[in-house]
């Protein structure tokens, strides 16, 4: 839902049903409306996500706030079909991809059935929201990321996307770049942990 400092995302997950978006990646947030914002939410597990650095964002919320200390990075991509031989999984894996209510949803599964990474995008238009991109401990460094990856931004450029977006961490900022991702802004993520947790 787009709000006049930026959108609100229904996420839907019993740990994440909503976050906030503030501001754009070159104009940044305005403290005034994250502190409104902040001061507005009851609901435990409502994120924040604001174009700023964890140091500036951390003094604007107050301590039922926990402010993930490490940056995040907006990052983009140009979305091209990757090579057939891209979207193939590695022996032992199975790769299956649906979609349901526009987004489309990958999944690596290991041999015994249990899920060794996944991932899903929504297309938005001329862009495509990557988001939950992510690989089981047990299973890294195998290329499932990449595969995750390579076939998520086919399957949004076969429906005309053109560009990528997605909210990477620390840890997945390698991976991304190396598939052609980069950086356009910083990021940093806040969780409403309210009053029992603080």
């Amino acid at each position: 839902m787009v709000e006049p400092w930026g959108y609100t995302i229904d996420v839907g997950l019993a740990k994440h049903p909503s976050r906030h978006v503030f501001g754009s990646p070159h104009g940044g947030a305005l403290e005034a409306d994250v502190r409104k914002v902040a001061a507005s939410v009851s609901g435990a597990d409502v994120w924040l996500k604001v174009f700023a650095e964890p140091s500036r964002v951390t003094p604007w919320l107050g301590p039922e706030w926990w402010v993930d200390p490490e940056e995040g990075y907006l990052m983009t991509v140009a979305l091209t079909p990757a090579p057939p031989q891209r979207l193939v999984a590695p022996e032992g894996y199975r790769l299956r991809t649906w979609a349901r209510g526009g987004v489309v949803r990958t999944m690596v599964t290991a041999a015994d059935g249990s899920w060794a990474a996944r991932g899903q995008m929504a297309p938005t238009g001329r862009t495509a929201v990557a988001d939950q991109i992510e690989t089981s401990p047990e299973h890294r460094r195998r290329g499932l990321g990449s595969l995750v990856m390579h076939t998520l931004q086919t399957a949004a450029a076969e429906q005309g996307c053109e560009v990528g977006v997605l909210a990477g961490t620390v840890e997945g900022r390698a991976l991304y770049e190396s598939l052609g991702w980069r950086v356009v802004a910083l990021l940093t993520s806040a969780r409403w942990k309210g009053p029992d947790e603080s």
